[in-house]
């Protein structure tokens, strides 16, 4: 009977340690400032993740209305759209194929995609004017 039991602990180790490699969270560099996200769980992170595997997803971003960034992907992501009130820090799909981020708030229908973890000298560096932005894994 032990042994039974040791097998089942061993198989739901296995299970725990596919489970883990699951990516939670990314980073997004402007400039020299870096700011850690925690990623949402759908299949547009999931395709926004397989990308960054490859390599950083850089793009350029532009102020809109006084209250958030965005820019294209380049490419269409999967959509889950549902009403949304943002917040300052929130990253969004738009339309499938744009990013915004947001250091202001907006209501709209949007795919989340993170949120910042720690706000300190977010509006800074986004500033007032465009920015490029590295997403990257790490």
């Amino acid at each position: 009977m032990p042994e039974e039991s040791n097998l089942s602990e061993s198989q739901a180790n296995d299970n725990s340690a596919t489970e883990e490699s699951i990516v939670e969270k990314m980073t997004l560099q402007i400039g020299n400032s870096s700011f850690t996200v925690t990623l949402e769980s759908n299949a547009a992170v999931e395709a926004l993740v397989d990308m960054m595997r490859e390599a950083p997803v850089v793009i350029q971003m532009s102020d809109y209305s006084g209250f958030e960034k965005v820019g294209s992907l380049g490419t269409s992501l999967p959509t889950s759209n549902s009403q949304t009130t943002t917040k300052p820090g929130d990253i969004v799909l738009y339309n499938g194929n744009q990013i915004v981020i947001f250091y202001g708030s907006n209501s709209w229908s949007y795919t989340r995609l993170g949120k910042i973890d720690d706000l300190s000298g977010w509006e800074d560096a986004l500033g007032s004017s465009d920015v490029t932005v590295t997403f990257s894994l790490g």
